[in-house]
């Protein structure tokens, strides 16, 4: 009888210090959540090779960041240092996916200017409207970027010109608040050009595989933000649902789409098992 209840006594007793343990972790899990992760950036580099990329492009460096959500959650002191990463990878070209603003916790505001200002690429910057911009004020949003020294395509395109040769930066509208028309935007473009077609929402990618398209930078997802091991993301937004996170191929076609992290948050300040990412892409001439 006393070794039962010994065992008893010594099973309570583990199992008040396991259910102690697990509420530490949790606590410990989510202040690394709420105050490591969510700021913890990863430079994620990416190498792509072209039959159609020209030649004198070679060797390019795309640096793409998106969903920034400045805010009650993310302040201007860390897109200042967003912006020092974004720098020091040496881009040739800066490409911007949307969501600058977030439209729960911000509002949009002329005092990113003088840092977004900051970014330099020899190629030029570009950027396309994210959801969240939509809804506070699409205009506003795009008056700020381009006094950022961003060109802001809206169902439009952009020639990049080196020596004899040329490639296309499309962007299209936004897809849940806007009217995206990529033949209007690819209106102009010619049919062996290169095509880096900007789009916030992954998800239309479906559209673009149909269309001289040859990769697609994307955002909007966060990848989830809270991603639990062996399971995956609790919430994945609409858009964002077929192509959520990384580098996407199709078969018969050299087309990509690459959807990024972001850098920010929505909802809930929050970040688990998906770090905030700024890509690197390094495009080659692949041989025939």
């Amino acid at each position: 009888m006393n070794g039962k209840r010994l065992s008893r006594r010594t099973f309570l007793k583990n199992g008040l210090f396991a259910l102690k343990a697990l509420v530490a972790l949790a606590g410990a899990g989510g202040l690394y959540s709420i105050f490591g992760e969510r700021f913890w950036i990863q430079i994620k580099r990416v190498r792509l090779a072209y039959r159609r990329f020209p030649s004198s492009f070679a060797g390019m460096r795309i640096v793409q960041f998106s969903d920034t959500h400045i805010g009650k959650y993310y302040s201007l002191k860390r897109l200042e240092e967003v912006v020092e990463l974004v720098q020091k990878q040496k881009p040739d070209l800066i490409c911007f996916t949307g969501d600058l603003f977030d439209s729960k916790f911000g509002e949009v505001s002329d005092d990113v200017i003088p840092i977004l200002a900051r970014l330099q690429a020899q190629l030029g910057k570009f950027a396309v409207l994210g959801n969240h911009d939509m809804r506070l004020n699409a205009k506003r949003v795009v008056d700020v970027l381009e006094r950022s020294g961003f060109t802001v395509l809206i169902n439009g395109s952009r020639s990049i010109v080196r020596g004899l040769e040329r490639m296309q930066v499309v962007g299209i509208d936004e897809m849940f608040h806007g009217q995206p028309d990529l033949p209007l935007a690819l209106k102009g473009v010619g049919k062996d050009d290169f095509v880096l077609l900007l789009a916030h929402e992954p998800d239309f990618a479906d559209t673009a595989l149909a269309f001289p398209v040859d990769l697609q930078l994307s955002g909007h997802s966060h990848g989830g933000q809270i991603r639990i091991p062996f399971y995956g993301s609790i919430f994945i937004p609409d858009l964002a649902q077929k192509y959520p996170m990384g580098l996407y191929s199709f078969a018969g076609s050299e087309f990509h789409v690459y959807t990024n992290r972001g850098i920010g948050t929505t909802l809930f300040p929050i970040r688990f098992n998906c770090r905030p990412e700024i890509t690197v892409f390094d495009l080659e001439t692949k041989q025939m």
